[in-house]
């Protein structure tokens, strides 16, 4: 019978331990978040307040955000729409930046969704936000940050910055839809599409944006409810 000193054992044993602890890093660092996690990019072009071009030529829109519009084919540029571009132009371009995705990786027009990082640790998405470049968007599935992006938009409203400036109300009351996060017009066609369970009643557009509801493009081609210099 073959016999085994406790000194063999103990280094049969302790490379066992070795090797365990080298496959555990190797996929620490090997596996697919931390490549991710570790990749850089560098923007070639900003399209607008919440869409960025990369170098690699990839078309990437902001999750949770929207920006005002600039000039484009059949549309003006709404208050706002320039300096929401100018902002994030002045904040990303020329500098490396790291994508996180959610569930849904592209929109209907093929451009990846993304939320954006600088090295510094900066979240763009929020950053817009808090800066009152843009309002929230909330879109299903794609809610990792949602709370973050919410509580940003709240701040730049409380503090009355970049579009809710000058804010002005008209009476209007509106209506939204708890599953969409969609707010319409009390006398849109639409509103009498949504469920009851998921009826919400707003006194003023202010009211439906500090709960995180976005204007639907339906009945509420221009978002903004003020009168002042842009």
């Amino acid at each position: 019978m073959m016999e085994f000193h406790k000194s063999s054992i103990f280094n049969l044993q302790f490379s066992i331990l070795r090797l365990s602890g080298i496959a555990i890093l190797l996929i620490l660092f090997v596996s697919p978040a931390n490549l991710l996690a570790q990749t850089w990019h560098s923007v070639r072009w900003v399209s607008d307040g919440d869409t960025i071009i990369l170098s690699t030529g990839q078309c990437i829109r902001y999750i949770g955000v929207n920006a005002p519009e600039i000039d484009h084919e059949h549309q003006q540029a709404q208050p706002y729409g320039y300096q929401a571009k100018s902002f994030n132009k002045n904040l990303i371009l020329s500098k490396r930046i790291r994508l996180e995705y959610d569930l849904e990786r592209h929109d209907r027009y093929g451009r990846e969704l993304a939320y954006i990082f600088l090295e510094d640790g900066t979240f763009v998405n929020a950053r817009l936000l808090k800066a009152g470049m843009v309002f929230y968007l909330y879109r299903k599935p794609n809610l990792k940050y949602n709370e973050a992006l919410m509580k940003a938009q709240q701040e730049a409203m409380a503090q009355k910055t970049g579009i809710w400036q000058y804010w002005r109300e008209d009476g209007t009351r509106y209506v939204g839809n708890r599953n969409s996060r969609r707010f319409h017009v009390s006398s849109c066609p639409l509103t009498a599409k949504i469920r009851a369970e998921n009826l919400i009643y707003f006194s003023s557009k202010w009211d439906a944006f500090r709960n995180g509801y976005a204007p639907s493009k339906v009945c509420i081609p221009e978002f903004w409810s003020y009168k002042g210099k842009e």
